[in-house]
């Protein structure tokens, strides 16, 4: 079941199915967007941590592998507020987990990813580059980079997790919003991590957002399979984005510790925690999120500067055979994850909509 709108939507991304996926920075790979995109929906490279040459060498990536559409997702943050203090008392709290992993804690913390918001050379790359799609995650870019954006012919998302953040979005001028439900994967794309989040499921605001705006609206959280696409489709939504279904795809770049998680337990307890990169996010169930359990929200520095020290007590983890403090990012569909080369999993994907749609 397509709808006339979606239908309508498929054709500006130029795509035959109405398939996003999720462009998980660290995870998605040049291959697995193209993959995407060579069998019928919208591949994703998430370059929020890139500079932007290394983003300009990622699209170029992709090109060499396919012809078809791109979304490049780009984070929209506020910059850290330097807190030294707090950075100190934050690493001092770390320490005993460092020592589990016979290692020391960083001296100091740094904020590691450059938001697009001050970066220049970010968005002139993009412009030049022309992906087919831009988005944006934990917030709205200026009114000129929006602009510039549009002038260059590039579509543009951005992630809402309530009706204030669609509104402010569909203010903006931006093309479609990605409705992100709780039970999404990885970051919460809240505007402010720090007002009190309403914690909307997927269907409930894919519902409540179509009613409310007038422009599309892409839903995103614990979708799976072509039962879910449909769901979200029924609903009102013109396509689906899905994350954590490409997680243990052969073109991940999931480590094994990942995605043994993935397929443990783990993928059951699911767990939205602030204490891996200063921002809310789910993650599968760790000795990271075990740990977080106990800390306070207001002790964790401003991210990305946490994520400084989560990612340095990762690798500290994992030189000592310790694979439970990664960022193992997962959505509450995890239990439905499938290990497949990207092309059978799109392929499975479009059989099930078929199917269910019959």
């Amino acid at each position: 079941m397509v709808t006339s709108s979606s239908s309508r939507w498929l054709d500006v991304l130029g795509i035959r199915l109405p398939i996003v996926q999720a462009p998980m920075a660290g995870i998605s790979s040049p291959a697995m967007a193209a993959a995407v995109s060579e069998n019928g929906g919208l591949g994703s490279l998430g370059v929020g941590a890139m500079t932007a040459a290394k983003a300009r060498e990622t699209i170029h990536q992709f090109r060499a592998l396919s012809s078809g559409p791109l979304n490049v997702n780009v984070f929209a943050h506020k910059p850290a507020h330097a807190d030294s203090k707090k950075e100190s008392a934050w690493l001092e709290r770390l320490n005993p987990e460092f020592a589990r992993t016979n290692a020391k804690a960083p001296t100091a913390l740094h904020e590691i990813y450059t938001s697009f918001l001050v970066d220049e050379d970010m968005l002139a790359m993009l412009v030049e580059e022309k992906p087919k799609v831009v988005s944006f995650h934990f917030g709205l870019p200026g009114q000129q980079q929006i602009d510039a954006l549009h002038k260059a012919g590039i579509v543009l998302l951005a992630t809402a997790t309530n009706v204030q953040e669609a509104k402010q979005v569909e203010a903006a001028g931006i093309d479609a919003i990605i409705a992100q439900g709780y039970e999404a994967g990885g970051h919460r794309g809240m505007f402010d991590p720090d007002v009190e989040d309403t914690r909307l499921g997927t269907f409930a605001l894919t519902r409540v957002l179509v009613q409310s705006v007038k422009i599309p609206v892409i839903a995103a959280g614990g979708i799976m399979d072509g039962a879910g696409i449909l769901a979200a489709l029924k609903l009102g939504a013109v396509a689906a984005q899905l994350g954590t279904a490409f997680v243990a795809t052969d073109e991940s770049l999931a480590d094994a510790g990942y995605r043994a998680r993935l397929f443990s337990d783990a993928a059951n307890h699911t767990v939205m925690t602030r204490v891996i990169s200063g921002r809310p996010a789910r993650s599968l169930a760790n000795d990271f999120t075990r740990w977080g359990a106990r800390v306070p929200n207001d002790s964790v520095p401003d991210y990305p500067t946490a994520y400084d020290a989560g990612k340095a007590l990762n690798a500290a983890g994992k030189a000592a055979g310790n694979t439970g403090y990664g960022a193992h990012w997962a959505g509450q569909g995890a239990p439905l994850a499938r290990a497949l080369p990207t092309r059978e999993l799109m392929q499975a994907l479009a059989k099930e909509l078929a199917q269910a749609s019959a």
